[in-house]
């Protein structure tokens, strides 16, 4: 029984980044915003008007007096979409380990992912920080258990090699991971 209620908690978990991952995919890939179609967030500067949001679809985006949609979608979305998923698996670990009856090793190893996350989400902030602020639009990290992925602003001559180089100095001084680790992606 408690073998089975572990192999739970995990098997939720990667579903949900599994789920996480595949929505960040979907929406780099939608046909519409490559063709020109659809509204795109930070294409336009809304001040209290009211717009379909094109992340949520049908929800509309009430937008109050004096703000601006500044946010570029690929970014904003995949940080939204990466945040939702880790909030359900945290939520999942904290209810299996608050759980009456569980067994103190499920309880424990509950625990340790918590912490593994919240050191993740760390990671990838401290990184994404860094990464803008040696002069890069716009950056968001994915890190795995054996790999990274950092997802760049596109730049006007594209990445280059000393881009690449201070990108992987910036990972490599921040985490474990070694440069062949690392996967650099120059989003468009």
């Amino acid at each position: 029984m408690k073998l089975w209620k572990r192999n739970a908690v995990v098997v939720a978990i990667v579903l949900f980044v599994c789920m996480a991952v595949y929505l960040n995919w979907s929406y780099s890939q939608d046909p519409g915003e490559s063709a020109g179609v659809g509204k795109t967030l930070g294409e336009a500067a809304l001040v209290g008007g009211t717009e379909k949001d094109p992340v949520l679809g049908e929800g509309d985006l009430t937008v109050g007096e004096g703000t601006t949609v500044t946010e570029d979608n690929y970014f904003a979305s995949a940080r939204l979409n990466r945040q939702q998923a880790r909030d359900s698996a945290l939520s999942l670990l904290r209810q299996a380990a608050s759980e009456e009856g569980v067994d103190q090793s499920v309880k424990d190893e509950a625990n340790e992912t918590i912490q593994t996350m919240a050191s993740t989400t760390v990671s990838e902030a401290q990184i994404e920080n860094l990464i803008t602020a040696k002069g890069y639009s716009d950056c968001v990290a994915f890190i795995s258990d054996n790999s990274i992925s950092i997802v760049v602003g596109a730049t006007e001559g594209g990445l280059t090699t000393s881009d690449t180089a201070k990108i992987t100095d910036i990972v490599m001084g921040e985490t474990d991971f070694t440069a062949g680790q690392i996967k650099i992606i120059e989003a468009n």
